[in-house]
């Protein structure tokens, strides 16, 4: 028993060794511009927009992603490429009966899979987001890691005032896995925060136009425009 309990550790220590070997350990890029803050406990300055989004339209954007362009796929190939473009043309989304057998390394999200439901979720002033997803993964030296479950994440805020665009960036919490032990959750923790750090990181939720002002005046034949100064956000239950 002690020989296998030995043998256990080695493998797993050797997994672990090998996966920041050649995949490394996550690397957060700092957001553009400045985190988004509550509002003012004091009220809103005037010339404040409010623009409230629920539940419901994101869980309406998710259903036609998912429907009409297929799973957002990770493609892991080249990771250490430290080039952004690079970076982002390893996103696809690729229709399910399209997708390749083998060992790939990828981390596929799903709508919906171990009762866990891919969705955007607004409660105790947080943006969480659960995610749904498979993955493999080849080892340089070893099997292919095969795995599917779910992970809790939440989504940061930051808007840059300059270019006119709020951004996100989603921070893998945890992961739970189907069917493996729990010693291998924390390095697939790794492997999509990983892969979500290289290859969706920062999101950009909104640009200028979208936060931008403009109203006809008539009586003058010009356009009162007005931009952005600061954006302040509040998440309650639902809302």
């Amino acid at each position: 028993m002690k020989f296998v309990l030995t043998l256990l550790g080695g493998i797993v220590l050797g997994a672990l060794l090998t996966y920041f070997l050649f995949v490394g350990a996550p690397r957060m890029t700092k957001l553009p511009g400045t985190p988004v803050a509550a509002p003012d406990a004091a009220g809103d300055p005037p010339g404040t927009a409010l623009l409230t989004l629920d539940e419901k339209f994101f869980g309406t954007l998710l259903d036609s992603i998912f429907r009409d362009m297929g799973q957002p796929t990770f493609r892991l190939a080249g990771m250490r490429d430290g080039s952004e473009g690079a970076a982002r043309d390893d996103v696809r989304f690729v229709p399910v009966q399209q997708q390749q057998g083998g060992c790939i390394n990828q981390v596929v999200l799903a709508r919906e899979g171990g009762g866990v439901q891919t969705s955007v979720r607004l409660a105790n002033g947080k943006i969480v987001a659960p995610l749904a997803f498979s993955g493999s993964y080849q080892f340089p030296v070893g099997p292919c890691l095969n795995f599917r479950g779910s992970a809790q994440a939440n989504v940061a805020l930051s808007f840059k005032q300059e270019e006119q665009t709020l951004y996100g960036q989603i921070n893998v919490e945890g992961v739970n896995l189907e069917g493996y032990s729990p010693l291998l959750s924390g390095v697939v923790t790794q492997f999509v925060q990983n892969a979500i750090n290289q290859r969706v990181n920062p999101l950009v939720i909104m640009r200028g136009q979208q936060l931008a002002l403009a109203i006809p005046i008539q009586a003058t034949g010009g356009t009162l425009r007005a931009q952005a100064k600061d954006i302040r956000s509040e998440a309650n239950d639902g809302v």
